[in-house]
């Protein structure tokens, strides 16, 4: 259903972006040279269609970095918690080296029984 709807928004999106690409294909002048709108140092002929596409592209590569970036603690946090959750995980497997159904076995070096369940209240 899911991916339906997917295709249902995109289908739109992708017929609109052909027809911005070949409505816009004459070349322009993209001038770097604020300065010599004339003679500018650095131009570019290109179709309007690829400088509008480029700079879709740069943003969304700039705001997936800076967004990448503004979630590092988030990430720090979620590795430490995985690792301590590790870690406690490693301290039940030693406590508790036995299969809990199997009936009279013991804690290692203790006669501590393993119990699988509290005892009956009083």
């Amino acid at each position: 259903m899911i991916r339906f709807l997917k295709s249902l928004l995109l289908l739109p999106v992708a017929a609109l972006v052909v027809l911005l690409a070949v409505a816009n294909r004459a070349p322009v002048q993209l001038s770097f040279d604020p300065v010599n709108i004339d003679a500018p140092v650095f131009s570019v002929n290109l179709p309007l269609y690829a400088i509008l596409f480029g700079a879709v592209a740069l943003g969304i590569i700039v705001g997936g970095v800076f967004t990448w970036l503004g979630q590092g603690r988030a990430r720090a946090s979620a590795r430490y918690h995985r690792r301590e959750a590790r870690s406690y995980e490693r301290e039940v497997n030693r406590l508790r080296p036995y299969a809990p159904d199997a009936p009279g076995q013991t804690y290692p070096g203790t006669s501590v029984p393993v119990r699988t369940a509290l005892p009956a209240p009083r």
